[in-house]
Order: C-alpha cells, then structure tokens, then sequence
C-alpha cells in the first residue's frame, strides 16, 4: 500500500511529465497499475518503486511509471460525432481546397495510444469516392508512451480488440488474420507515420496540420495545462483547419484561441481558430462519401 506521502508524489510526477492530474482516492488506481512495474524492476513493493524514484531512478524507471499511469483506451471509430464530421462536412470543406493548391491535406492524432485513431481515419480515407491516398493525405500518430506506439506501427490487434467499433465489412477489407490476431494491411500502417511526442511540449517540429484529433486526453488535465495545450493545438492548426475534441472536452472557459466551427460544419468537439481564415466551400457530400462509406456511426 502506498502512504499519502507517496501517492502525492507519484501524483506529483506524474503531473509533471504528462500533465495528467491524479486528483484524490486513486489509490486503488496505482495499486493495480504499478506492481507489475515494480516487479518488472525487481523491487519488492510499491513503497520500494517509490522510494527508487525518489533517489533519482532512471529515465528508463520514470518512462514506465508515467506510461502505467496513464490511461490508453482506445477503439477503433471512437465515437460517431468526429468521424461523420470528417466525412460529410470537414473533408468535403478541406480536400477540394488542397487540391487546388497542389498539397497534401495534412492530419495530426495527438495522443493516438496504440493506434485504432489514426487507423480509422486512414480506413476512412480509403472508402471516400474518390478515394484519398498517402499522395493527397499526409496522417501523422503521436503519443507520449513509446510501448503504445511500437504496438500501433505493428498494427496486430485482438479479437476484443476489431470488435469494439470497427464495422464487419471494414474487418473483411482492410485486415488479415493471423496466428496473433488481425493485422492491418500494410499500405494503411505504411501510410501513417508515428512519433513520440509530449503534449505538454511545443509542436513546432511537426509542423501546421489541416485537421487535429485530440479526443478524451485533455479531461485529464488541469486548466493551466489545458491551457498551454489549446494554445500548442492552436499555433499548429491551419488558419482554415479543423480541431476535434472529445465529446466532454471544451475550450470555452480556458482560451478565447478557439470557437466552435461555424455551419455548415457546426457538430459537437469541432473547433476552429478564432480568427482564423474563411472556411473554403463545402463541396456536396455526394462527390466525397463513397456508396460504402466507412459505418463509423453504426
């Protein structure tokens, strides 16, 4: 069991290197999470992780306290709001814009844990008519724990793990079974590109993005991280691109950088800059959706 002292400290920590905030009474929460890392590092108890800790344990030690602390769940299609969204308003709005200008439509998922987020937008990409491709759209994956993106480019997912959200058709088209599970085909794991990155610190290397997912991460944190995250998301969004939030997360009340998207894509959890420039015309969903379109709302 670990005392008041140490569960400050470990909550402490963990604000520090991922801005999460513990908050009281998830005693229970470490127990379970952090003594198969204490054994991992052939220390008898949760005290002793601590106390190691304390000493000044490697980044290696604190790398794999912070990840088993922190939460990674995750599904294929999370949610409908965000995926229909992208679909009927934000990518009709966005594709015909970059194309005229000769580039690639560029997506950021921030916090993308072990890879369904980023998979689904490519599966979604896929299946518009016409389709997009790594030609027109650039996807780039980030998340804070190095374990959960090794399991995301391996793109081997469980049985439990195809079930919870990802349509049977999409299963049929875009995976192969294996001995270990379902992996994604190839084209869709080569065409998403993973990095580690921080969300509490700057995005300027990943440079400017049309669209962002940052879904049910920023709940975790405090209103000052809040913050200094909204601003990040902000400098890195395009001046007519898209912010999609999670269904109970919000800017209003934390930065005044951010407002709800304007009709004619006005849905829940989609931001754009405030300020920002003139959203391009939205092209029919007809000359985007493909007859079989991704059934994200299923």
């Amino acid at each position: 069991m670990t005392s008041a002292e140490d569960y400050r400290f470990l909550a402490d920590m963990l604000a520090r290197h991922s801005g999460i905030f513990l908050g009281d009474g998830k005693e229970y929460l470490l127990e379970s999470r952090l003594m198969p890392i204490a054994e991992q590092f052939d220390l008898p108890d949760l005290p002793a992780l601590v106390q190691r800790l304390r000493q000044g344990a490697g980044a290696v030690l604190v790398q794999a306290t912070v990840e088993a602390m922190t939460t990674q769940e995750t599904l294929f299609f999370r949610d409908a709001t965000p995926f229909k969204a992208l679909r009927e308003m934000i990518l009709p709005a966005l594709v015909p814009s970059r194309r005229t200008q000769g580039r690639r439509l560029r997506i950021w998922s921030a916090a993308c844990s072990t890879g369904q987020e980023p998979y689904s937008v490519a599966m979604l990409l896929a299946t518009l008519a016409p389709p997009l491709g790594p030609a027109e759209a650039e996807i780039v994956a980030t998340d804070y724990s190095p374990k959960a993106l090794a399991r995301a480019r391996e793109g081997l997912y469980s049985q439990f793990e195809v079930q919870r959200g990802l349509p049977a058709h999409l299963l049929v088209r875009f995976f192969t079974q294996t001995p270990g599970g379902f992996r994604i085909a190839e084209p869709l794991r080569r065409w998403v590109s993973y990095q580690e990155h921080n969300l509490l610190q700057s995005a300027s290397a990943l440079g400017q993005f049309d669209v962002i997912l940052c879904r049910n991460v920023l709940i975790y944190f405090d209103r000052p991280v809040k913050r200094s995250v909204f601003e990040c998301l902000t400098q890195a969004l395009a001046p007519d691109g898209y912010l999609l939030l999670g269904a109970a997360e919000t800017p209003y009340g934390v930065t005044e950088s951010l407002v709800r998207a304007p009709d004619p894509c006005a849905c829940p959890g989609v931001y754009v800059r405030n300020g920002g420039r003139a959203r391009p015309a939205v092209a029919t969903v007809a000359a985007m959706a493909s007859p079989q379109r991704v059934a994200a709302s299923r």
